[in-house]
Order: structure tokens, then sequence, then C-alpha cells
């Protein structure tokens, strides 16, 4: 069983993930997916984790070979999620291959270079990097707390920077954050029961803040790469929403194409209309977001460049803007998918992970692909 995944963020030439599983009876890994495009045939290396089931991970955007996780322990009467730092064995870097899959090959262990030491201030939901500097800053939700980390001397130290949290009544509890790309890397976006908020990391005060965002609980966010203020969230109400930060009153768009709790939200890295989404109703969906893209009106197309039925449907023939749409919805699953995201080396390939541990890679449409690019 398995619900975290993550592209290794700083590999951007080979295409692999990281998936970490969540066992209750047997010690847990992280699978380390390397997806060989050539001949289509998947790689799988074992790391051994043993502290426990991993409920979120998440990989350094400058070093290949680290990477944290948050899973839980049992401490004293009830369970905790912790989070650390590891370092993979530098065997296990891109282009050091041992035979795939082999059961005689021994399973790797981690190397623990520093736990985020959240004792005061409850369970960790996730962990994530700044997405440019030099990898040395995270940031944490645990509970009702934003907590802001510096890794030094190699992520061998983690200490404390500044924190903020939520005030109100009831038991508050985060359940995603996104650091923004944009506003030089002073962002970070959180969700809390059906509330989105923004924080500045400088101040570490709340920006702006979209109650009632979703109908029921906030389950991911994500940021548009491309324009800044734009910004995707998922929930239970099985709905997907785009915003804008400057105007929080509505959301721009909204998708309601899943039938159940919609888990993940992601952007393209490079072509910020693509949008991929999973769900409990066991399907991907990828969609076309194309009126609230970087391009919006992208490549208008002459009636004589249309030699394949495929490449232009009717209605973009005028000089209309493309309609958004469904470019296709996946089935492979049979189990809720926890986790969707884009290859950080191909940005046409996508994986999806669905709790009985299936592990799917698709590519996006040639079709549509072309399109795109032409």
């Amino acid at each position: 069983q398995a619900r975290a995944l993550t592209p290794q963020t700083a590999e951007t030439d080979a295409i692999r993930f990281l998936v970490g599983t969540q066992s209750l009876k047997y010690d847990n890994q992280i699978h380390i997916i390397d997806f060989d495009d050539e001949n289509n045939i998947i790689n799988k290396n074992v790391l051994l984790h043993q502290v426990g089931e991993i409920w979120h991970i998440s990989a350094s955007p400058v070093d290949k070979g680290v990477l944290a996780t948050c899973y839980n322990k049992p401490s004293d009467s009830k369970v905790l999620t912790c989070a650390a730092v590891w370092r993979m064995p530098k065997e296990l870097e891109p282009g050091s291959h041992e035979s795939p899959d082999d059961a005689s090959s021994p399973a790797h262990t981690l190397e623990l270079l520093c736990h985020l030491d959240h004792t005061a201030h409850g369970s960790v939901a996730c962990v994530a990097w700044q997405p440019t500097g030099d990898g040395s800053r995270v940031v944490s939700l645990a509970d009702s707390h934003v907590l802001l980390w510096d890794l030094q001397e190699c992520s061998s130290q983690a200490v404390l920077a500044s924190s903020a949290s939520l005030e109100g009544k009831g038991q508050l509890k985060f359940t995603s954050g996104r650091w923004s790309p944009h506003h030089t890397c002073t962002q970070v976006a959180t969700a809390n029961d059906t509330t989105i908020r923004g924080w500045d990391t400088r101040s570490m005060s709340q920006i702006y803040c979209i109650e009632n965002a979703h109908g029921q609980l906030v389950r991911d966010l994500d940021f548009n790469p491309n324009k800044q203020y734009y910004l995707a969230s998922c929930g239970d109400d099985c709905k997907v929403k785009f915003w804008d930060t400057r105007n929080v009153t509505e959301p721009v768009k909204s998708l309601e194409e899943h039938s159940h709790w919609v888990w993940n939200v992601r952007y393209n890295h490079s072509h910020d209309q693509l949008v991929l989404t999973g769900s409990s109703d066991s399907r991907v969906i990828l969609s076309n977001m194309v009126s609230i893209s970087s391009e919006p009106f992208g490549h208008l197309v002459d009636d004589d460049d249309l030699s394949d039925h495929e490449e232009c449907r009717p209605e973009e023939k005028g000089q209309e803007p493309p309609q958004d749409s469904v470019i296709a919805t996946y089935e492979e699953h049979e189990d809720s998918v926890y986790a969707v995201d884009w290859s950080s080396a191909d940005p046409w390939l996508f994986a999806s992970l669905s709790y009985d541990g299936r592990l799917v890679i698709n590519r996006v449409p040639r079709a549509l692909k072309y399109h795109i690019l032409l």
C-alpha cells in the first residue's frame, strides 16, 4: 500500500520517481522508479525506511540524493507523524544501474541527515522545499503551525528559523501546503479544512485568505509555474478550482469531472495549460485549461495547416480562443489514486499512484503534444 509519490526534482536527465510505502505489517520502503523511455521499461530499486509508514515524500530541488519523508511513529498512547531528511546511497544515483528487479540484490538503507523536530507542534502533514535557491530552506506544516527551517551543514542539522500558527476555535489542522515559485520564493500557500491561506515567509504573516474555498476539506494545492498569482486547489467536494490570489472572492474557473474526493492537482512545469488530477474515484484526469494558461490564445491554426484530423477540432478553425476541455481520463487504477505528478525530466510524462501500490506512467497524447509545440 502506498500514497506518497514525488518526481526526483533535481534529476532533469533521467525520468525518475520516488514512491513511499504505507504498510503496518512490513518494514516500509522507498521505491526508486526509473523509466527507460526508449525501451518502455521500468527499473526499480528499493530503499528501506524502517522508521514507519510514509505519508508524504518530497525531493530536494538541488541535490538528487536528498529527500524528506513524513512518517508515523507511535509515541506513548498516540501516533505522531514525524519528518526527517535523508540521503540515498551514492550507488543509486542515475546511471549506476544494477540489474532491475533483481531479488538477490540487497535492499539499501537511507542515511538519516536530520530530524525536523516537531515535538512541540504536533503531527506533520507535509514538507515543502523552497523551489529555488540552494535547497537549504523547507517549510513544514504541523497541526496548526507553519514552520520554516534552515537546513545547515549539508542538511545534517535543521534549525527552526521562524513559525506562525492558525488562530481560531477548534482543532485547526493543515492538510497540505505549496511553496510559490514566484515572488522570489517568499510565499507559501496552505490548506486547512475548507480554507486556503497565503503566507509571507519573511514575516510569517498571512497575505490572503480564501474561506470556504471548497464545500468540504481542501486536499491539495499547486501554483501555476508560469503565471504568478494563479493557484489550483482540489478537495472532497469533487471539485478542482483555480484562483487568482489578488481577488479571492470567486474562483477563476471550476472543474467538476471527478465523482469522489480529489486528492491531487498538478500543473505541468512547462505547459501550464496541462493540469493533472487524481481522485478516490480511481481515475486520473488530464485537463486542458488553456483559457487561464500563460498562452490563452496558443497557436491559431490556418485551414491550410490541417493535414491530420486529430490535430484540430472544427471550433478551432475560426480565430476563437481554444476551449478548456478534458483531454483524457485514465482508468488503469482499481483503487483510490492518492498521488499524481509530472516527471521533472520529461514534460510530457506523468505518474499516478493508487493505494493498492500500483504505479502507472502515462504520456500526454501525441496529437495534443504537437498541437502545443507547433
